[in-house]
């Protein structure tokens, strides 16, 4: 889950919280207790403010964050190379 939730950050600068929940196909608490850990972690930065009246949570990679994810998706393509 955690893997599906960097990967679909990966490619914007942020992300509000409810688009990587549909993206990702979780529950709201779900993807909370993610973010959470990966927050913990360092590779996640939250962001909440407001568009008009409603709260919003912006969702984002760190540098660590993405440097993490670039060598987790190496180590997956060179495996992936192995068993072609």
């Amino acid at each position: 889950m955690r893997l599906s939730i960097v990967a679909a950050l990966a490619p914007v600068e942020k992300a509000e919280f409810a688009y990587v929940r549909d993206l990702v196909e979780i529950t709201d608490s779900a993807l909370s207790k993610q973010v959470s850990r990966l927050e913990e972690a360092g590779w996640v930065t939250v962001e909440k403010g407001q568009v008009g009246r409603r709260p919003r949570t912006w969702l984002s990679l760190t540098e660590e964050g993405m440097t993490t994810y670039r060598r987790h998706l190496a180590a997956l393509t060179a495996i992936a190379g192995l068993l072609s």
